[in-house]
C-alpha cells in the first residue's frame, strides 16, 4: 500500500516500516497494527504520513464476531461504543517461530535459485534473519524441528537451521554484537558454492567416485567466488564459505589450514553444518538422534574441530530442565531427572518408576525431546 497520509489511517492497517519521532527515536515499530489510542500518539508526534504494508482484509459489521486481520490471519473483533462512534480493533496475528522459520526458507529458496543469474538479495534476508531471531528465544536446537519440510528442500532448510545456530553460538561464545548477524549470513551461504556443482553428483545416493569427491569439495571455493560478488556480507562470511571444512589439525580442505588460520567464522558455522546435516531428514539417509550427534561432534572436538566451541555448543544446548519428557532408543518413554555437567548428553531418565543411568547404559541414548 506503501505512505498514505495520517487522514487515510485506519484502525487495523499494518505498519511496513517503523514511524520515527522527528528526533528518529522508533514510535511505532514495522509490523505493529494500529489500534484506535495509536493514532493518537500520531496526532500528538505531529507525524503526517506512515508506510502501510497492506489493507484489512475485512472489517466486519458491528458486535463481536471472528474477521480476516492483517496477512489474512483470523483475528477477534470488539466493538466498543464511544459516544455515537463505534470503532473496530482488529486483533493481531500470533506470529510464531515457525511461521518466520517457514518465510526464511522460502526467501533463501528463492535466492538461491536466483544466485547465479542475480545479486543475492541480502537486505531482504536481513531483514527476514532480524524478524526470525525475533523469536529466537522459542529455539532450541535439540527440540526444533521443521513442521512443513519437504525433502527436496532439504538444502533451504540446512541453510536457514545454521544460519539461526551460527547466530545462537556467536552470542554464546560472547562475540561481539556486530559480529551476530554477519555470522548468521556465514551460516547461511556457507553451501551456496553447491549451486555450481553438478546436481547429479551433489545428489548422489551411492558412494562417489574420487573425482566425484573431489567435485564436491569445490563447493567452498564456488561459494566464496558466489559471495564476493555480494554486498553488505563482510570477509568473514565469505571466508566461512571457503573455510567451513577445514579442520584444525590440517587434514580439511580446501587449503589444510590449521588452527589459528581457520578463521573463527568458519569454526562456529562447521559445527552447526555437522549437527544440521546429520539430524535432518535427508531423500537417502534418516534423521539421526540429536544427542548421538552431539556425542560424535564431541568426538571430533580434539583434533577436528575448535574444542571450547563445541563444548559451549554442548553445554548450552543441553541445558534442558529436568522433567522433560525423552523417547529413549528402545522407544520407551520417560523423563530426565538428573543431568551431570561433565555428561550432558547422558542424564538418568525416570521409565516407568525405574531410574535408567545413560552414563552406565551406553547401548542406550535419547532418540528424541517430546518436550
Amino acid at each position: 500500500m506503501g505512505l498514505i497520509t495520517l487522514s487515510e489511517v485506519k484502525p487495523g492497517l499494518k505498519l511496513g516500516s517503523d514511524v520515527q519521532t522527528s528526533r528518529g527515536n522508533v514510535l511505532l515499530q514495522k509490523g505493529k497494527i494500529i489500534l484506535p489510542k495509536d493514532m493518537e500518539v500520531l496526532r500528538a508526534f505531529l507525524i503526517h504520513q506512515v508506510d502501510i504494508e497492506q489493507e484489512r482484509a475485512g472489517t466486519g459489521s458491528g458486535g463481536s464476531k471472528g474477521l480476516t486481520g492483517p496477512s489474512g490471519a483470523v483475528g477477534t473483533a470488539v466493538a466498543e461504543k464511544n459516544g455515537d462512534r463505534i470503532s473496530t480493533i482488529v486483533s493481531a496475528p500470533v506470529i510464531t517461530l515457525q511461521d518466520e522459520y517457514e518465510k526464511m526458507v522460502t526467501l533463501t529458496k528463492n535466492a538461491f535459485l536466483s544466485s547465479l543469474a542475480a545479486e543475492l538479495p541480502v537486505y531482504e534476508l536481513r531483514t527476514q534473519l532480524e524478524a526470525l531471531f525475533m523469536h529466537l528465544k522459542q529455539y532450541n536446537v535439540l527440540t526444533f524441528s521443521p513442521r512443513n519440510m519437504k525433502e527436496h528442500d532439504y538444502v533451504y532448510h540446512h541453510a536457514v537451521l545454521s544460519a539461526i545456530t551460527s547466530y545462537q553460538l556467536a552470542q554464546w561464545i560472547d562475540l561481539p554484537s556486530k559480529d551476530w548477524m554477519q555470522v548468521a549470513f556465514a551460516g547461511l551461504f556457507h553451501d551456496i558454492g553447491n549451486n555450481k556443482v553438478d546436481p547429479q553428483i551433489l545428489h548422489k545416493p551411492s558412494s562417489l567416485t574420487a573425482e566425484e569427491q573431489e567435485e564436491i569439495r569445490q563447493h567452498t571455493k564456488y561459494g566464496y567466488q558466489i559471495l564476493k560478488q555480494a554486498k553488505a556480507i563482510n570477509e568473514g562470511a565469505r571466508l566461512a564459505a571457503l573455510q567451513h571444512h577445514e579442520k584444525v589439525d590440517g587434514s580439511g580442505y580446501p587449503l589444510q589450514l590449521t588452527g589459528t588460520q581457520i578463521h573463527i567464522y568458519a569454526k562456529i558455522v562447521a559445527i552447526a553444518d555437522i549437527f544440521h546435516a546429520m539430524t535432518l531428514e535427508k531423500i537417502y539417509r534418516k534423521a539421526q538422534s540429536p544427542y548421538l550427534v552431539l556425542e560424535q561432534i564431541q568426538s571430533e572436538a580434539f583434533g577436528k574441530l575448535e574444542p571450547s566451541i563445541v563444548n559451549m555448543f554442548v553445554q548450552r544446548s543441553t541445558q534442558i530442565h529436568n522433567g522433560i519428557r525423552v523417547k529413549l532408543s528402545n522407544n520407551q518413554i520417560g523423563e530426565i531427572i538428573f543431568s551431570d555437567r561433565d555428561h550432558p548428553t547422558r542424564p538418568m531418565v525416570s521409565v516407568e518408576g525405574s531410574i535408567i543411568n545413560l552414563m552406565q547404559q551406553r547401548q542406550l541414548y535419547i532418540q528424541e525431546v517430546l518436550g
